[in-house]
């Protein structure tokens, strides 16, 4: 006959057995993050896709306890990035930067081999940036509806710079061009700082740029601006009016926001959307956003994929007035 003392340990082994069984068999989303999570920026290192991406994972990482590791991977328009991802376990331990880029591509770009609205899991969003439109100082002219007059007195002799082919700010004067009926040549740089060098030194006229890289320069004198391309004001250049106050119905900005694989658990997708937003509430990263000019992305998974949507929709009819699509 078994003794007490022999009793109860057996009973406490077939507990611990069996809830060593439980444990083992809890669903993976339950454990994540388990190990380093990758956050894939689809750009060179440096400028607001680092920022946002290092403070935000910076915040994940502490909050959850396991490291979310930015990773750079530039390419072809951020498509490298994005494949990479696309191609990736979806298993939450690889999150792309979703940004304009991907909603552009998908009507400017038919040479991509991935469809992304299918291929990729919206997870949340994380700020929308206005562009400005900002001129060199020499140009004698003082507002939107100014330029308009002077470029259509002077067909052909402005130059605008973007940061390349089929960027926002490439397109976000494709939709100026074709909205005003006036005329400048396009001239792609590799970024945006080497288009500012020559738009201050007055090599190209024009640029529209993201207000994170221009305004700064504009507070100090050495550009112009004369509009901005959202509805809105923006807070890091408040003295500059929308360009829709002068061209009813323009409108343009760049977003970013965090994908997952298609076919990532659904638990893994609300996790992270809920810490993400966590995130994007805390005082010192939206200080940070608001430093950048950007406007914080909140709300749940669906309201990012329904967002992401109407920016596809958005840029494909750019694309399609523009007539402008990747060599």
């Amino acid at each position: 006959m078994l003794s007490k003392r022999a009793f109860l340990s057996g009973v406490g082994a077939s507990f611990a057995f069996l809830a060593g069984r439980i444990a083992s068999a809890e669903p993976p989303s339950l454990q994540y993050p388990a190990r380093p999570v990758r956050w894939v920026v689809p750009y060179a290192p440096g400028g607001a896709t680092d920022v946002m991406s290092r403070l935000v994972c910076q915040r994940l990482s502490q909050r959850l306890g396991r490291n979310f590791i930015v990773e750079n991977k530039p390419g072809a328009g951020s498509s490298v990035g994005t494949e990479a991802v696309i191609n990736a376990a979806p298993d939450g331990y690889t999150l792309l930067l979703t940004s304009t880029a991907n909603a552009i591509n998908a009507s400017f770009d038919p040479s991509l081999r991935f469809d992304f609205a299918k291929a990729i899991v919206p997870v949340a969003g994380l700020a929308r940036i206005p562009l400005v439109m900002v001129i060199n100082n020499d140009l004698p002219v003082e507002t939107v509806a100014e330029f308009v007059g002077y470029a259509k007195a002077h067909p052909g002799k402005l130059s605008a710079a973007s940061s390349g082919v089929g960027t926002s700010l490439h397109l976000s004067g494709e939709l100026f061009k074709a909205m005003t009926g006036v005329d400048f040549v396009h001239v792609p740089y590799r970024g945006s700082a080497p288009a500012l060098v020559d738009l201050m030194s007055g090599q190209v006229q024009l640029m529209f740029d993201n207000v994170t890289s221009s305004a700064e320069f504009v507070r100090a004198g050495k550009i112009r601006a004369l509009g901005v391309t959202t509805h809105e004001r923006s807070a890091a250049l408040p003295n500059v009016p929308p360009i829709a106050d002068s061209i009813p119905g323009y409108e343009t900005s760049s977003f970013y926001g965090v994908g997952a694989p298609r076919g990532t658990p659904r638990a893994i997708v609300d996790l992270l959307n809920r810490e993400i937003n966590a995130a994007l509430a805390d005082p010192e990263i939206a200080r940070a956003l608001t430093d950048l000019g950007a406007l914080p992305l909140t709300g749940d998974a669906q309201e990012f994929a329904a967002m992401l949507a109407v920016e596809t929709e958005r840029w494909r009819k750019v694309v399609e007035i523009s007539g402008a699509r990747a060599n």
